[in-house]
C-alpha cells in the first residue's frame, strides 16, 4: 500500500464511504477546497484517476467493506 498521511487516509476512507467534499469539509473542519487538494494528492500518490478507482483500492486494501 502506498503511503499516505493520516489525514490523506482518513479522508480517502470518507470518500469510500459515499462522502462528497462539502461533507467530509465540514465533519473535518477544513474548506471543500483543501478536500480537493487531499483528494488530488491522493489519486497522484496512487496511481489512479478517478473516484471510483479510490473506491476500489479502498475496498481490496481493507480501508472499507464492500
Amino acid at each position: 500500500m502506498a503511503v499516505l498521511t493520516r489525514r490523506q487516509l482518513q479522508i480517502l476512507v470518507l470518500i469510500a464511504n459515499g462522502m462528497n467534499a462539502k461533507e467530509i469539509a465540514g465533519m473535518l473542519h477544513i474548506s471543500s477546497k483543501t478536500v480537493g487538494c487531499h483528494r488530488s494528492n491522493i489519486m497522484r500518490r496512487l496511481g489512479i484517476h478517478d473516484v471510483a478507482g479510490l473506491v476500489r483500492y479502498s475496498i481490496r486494501n481493507g480501508l472499507v467493506k464492500a
